[in-house]
């Protein structure tokens, strides 16, 4: 009987050991940000620090969605002005947005996201992030975009 008993105990903490879903924790994978610093590609000076452009000269849009209006926020910390928007891959979609400043077409943003079920969390998978008309770089520390504004 003694045997029978350290084989049942040893096969239930084996069984115990295997769950099947491993996943007893809550976990929460937001999608990636995207920050946008806008600058002047001669001087790199931030054209918001520098009072070229104000927050209410911005205007973000959703070319695919008749022009919908995309949520962002405005960071001005320090003379550090960023666009933030957070609002993209909360779910698989497709967007191609307008970045408007005072009027002037200043560039477009293609995203592709598609949003995964992974083994234990959501996250999103970003097909493409393609921005066109302006020449920009990303700093691969921070993950901010600088455009370069002529």
């Amino acid at each position: 009987m003694n045997k029978i008993s350290s084989f049942l105990l040893l096969l239930l903490l084996i069984l115990q050991g295997c769950n099947i879903d491993n996943c007893n924790q809550n976990c929460f994978t937001p999608p990636q940000s995207f920050l946008f610093e806008i600058v002047d590609k001669t001087t790199g000076e931030n054209l918001f620090s520098n009072g070229t452009y104000e927050f209410g000269d911005i205007k973000i849009t959703n070319t695919l969605d008749n022009n919908a209006r995309i949520d962002f926020s405005f960071i001005s910390e320090n003379d550090v002005n960023l666009i933030h928007i957070g609002s993209i891959g909360w779910e698989t979609e497709i967007v191609n947005i307008d970045f408007t400043l005072a009027d002037k077409h200043i560039f477009d943003l293609y995203i592709d996201a598609d949003r995964k079920m992974g083994e234990c969390c959501q996250y999103t998978e970003y097909r493409e992030i393609t921005i066109k008309d302006v020449e920009f770089e990303q700093s691969s520390e921070t993950g901010i975009y600088k455009i370069l504004v002529e």
